[in-house]
């Protein structure tokens, strides 16, 4: 029997590590990331609360130049934010509420979506790692003590072969 999938086993195939001195330089964290998204790719957001994860999300969204205001979809779970380029349209969803795993995320069939999208997930760690082979995991966290309450640390983690070839300290230059 084959055992089951364990995101925590998995060694990232590319890392990077920034830091965001304020919600500005995170929106543009996000819009430098989209440079580097294709359709089909998967983008998980971890980081707490006010951590900044819908504002990176808004700059993944004007680097992509897709339609309609990127906001927190927590209340509808998942927007679709379709492409005025003729690229990869934006899925933005908040799994924050759901509890279920990937069996609450099918229902939401992202696995469909998934080849012609970028899926951007917040709060999505343990429940859509399968949905794809590869991920860009990016990790926010709140630089603790700091007397700038805007300060962030940023972690970047691409996972499977898509991100083995992508420098993603590039991004932070």
């Amino acid at each position: 029997m084959e055992a089951p999938h364990s995101p925590a086993a998995e060694t990232a195939a590319a890392t990077a590590s920034l830091s965001v001195e304020s919600p500005e330089q995170m929106q543009e964290l996000g819009r430098r990331l989209a440079k580097l998204l294709r359709p089909g790719d998967l983008v998980m957001l971890t980081g707490e609360l006010g951590a900044g994860k819908t504002t990176l999300t808004r700059g993944l969204g004007e680097g992509l130049g897709v339609r309609g205001a990127v906001t927190s979809p927590t209340f509808v779970i998942a927007r679709v934010h379709p492409s005025l380029t003729g690229g990869p349209a934006l899925v933005h969803v908040d799994a924050y509420r759901l509890g279920g795993g990937l069996d609450e995320m099918e229902d939401l069939d992202l696995d469909v979506s998934l080849p012609e999208s970028v899926i951007v997930v917040e709060w999505g760690d343990g429940k859509v790692e399968d949905l794809s082979e590869g991920r860009l995991h990016v990790v926010i966290h709140r630089v603790v003590g700091d007397t700038d309450d805007d300060r962030r640390e940023v972690a970047l983690h691409g996972f499977g072969a898509r991100w083995s070839a992508v420098d993603l300290s590039a991004v932070g230059a």
